[in-house]
């Protein structure tokens, strides 16, 4: 197979066909098929053709040809996790207002096909787009110092400045209706014209399977929408699409309370971590 999948990779390298979602999502398909043989202890059969038109095709270069087809993979499920997350935040329909905070951040929500419930938070916050994407993106393996409802997170994969691959544990606090999950999940930022889009999504590393004595939760797709608000201030309008699976044996009714709720104090926090200046921190 792989003969076809180096020339699929290969592809998706010129801009002209680039734009081919079928093209990219088939060479990821079979990219990580290939892989997870490699690593079970099997052995793959990489093309001559390479040698034939001047490309050093030798061990370094095969490995090195493999890891970049699946860096490719992690910015691809990025992509498309903000896509279809877009497409479930630009759709009207379904929308009710689930609670209005007294600061006047409101959460709606909505039920998905397969009847997924997901919670759209609209707030505006204190800083510029920039800022919270530093914050929330840039620095997040801080996010633990001023979440408490975040035990550990860590950048596992980097992909350039606008794709990773973090594993994040929640804490074990009280009134945590769900309990301590982990996730593991491909991050990434994307900055159109006035807007900071920061989307993600579940993901899957051989190397770093499901925790003992975590259950292994499931993100996305979902994004945070980052967009100055036209005043002449530095402040930004801040949404947030919640769409997660939190697996277990929890009701829904549990589940669908205690998200919004965690919304709510995410933002509570976060707005906390804006007022301390750089030499609190």
């Amino acid at each position: 197979m792989l003969p076809a999948v180096v020339k699929l990779c290969c592809g998706i390298t010129y801009p002209h066909l680039r734009s081919m979602a079928g093209l990219q999502r088939t060479a990821i398909a079979a990219i990580g098929q290939e892989l997870a043989h490699v690593r079970q202890g099997g052995t793959i059969s990489l093309p001559d053709w390479p040698s034939h038109i001047g490309w050093p095709w030798n061990t370094d270069s095969r490995g090195e040809f493999l890891h970049q087809c699946f860096e490719l993979s992690y910015v691809q499920q990025g992509q498309e996790a903000l896509r279809k997350a877009l497409e479930i935040v630009e759709d009207k329909n379904g929308w009710k207002t689930e609670t209005i905070q007294e600061n006047g951040d409101v959460i709606y929500s909505k039920v998905l096909p397969g009847g997924r419930k997901v919670f759209r938070l609209e707030a505006v916050l204190e800083a510029s787009p920039e800022v919270l994407c530093d914050v929330l993106f840039v620095r997040v393996e801080e996010m633990c110092r001023w979440n408490p409802s975040i035990s550990h997170i860590k950048v596992l994969r980097s992909v350039g400045a606008e794709t990773m691959v973090t594993h994040e544990v929640t804490a074990e606090t009280a009134g945590n209706l769900i309990g301590q999950r982990d996730f593991l999940s491909v991050r990434h930022c994307c900055k159109q014209k006035s807007r900071i889009y920061l989307a993600g999504a579940a993901t899957h590393l051989e190397s770093f399977m499901p925790q003992r004595g975590f259950v292994r939760a499931e993100d996305g797709p979902t994004c945070i929408i980052l967009q100055a608000v036209d005043d002449g201030s530095r402040r930004s309008r801040f949404t947030w699409l919640l769409n997660m699976d939190v697996k277990g044996w929890l009701p829904k009714s549990i589940v669908n309370q205690a998200l919004p709720r965690a919304q709510a104090d995410f933002t509570k926090h976060l707005r906390r971590r804006l007022t301390v200046t750089p030499m609190q921190r």
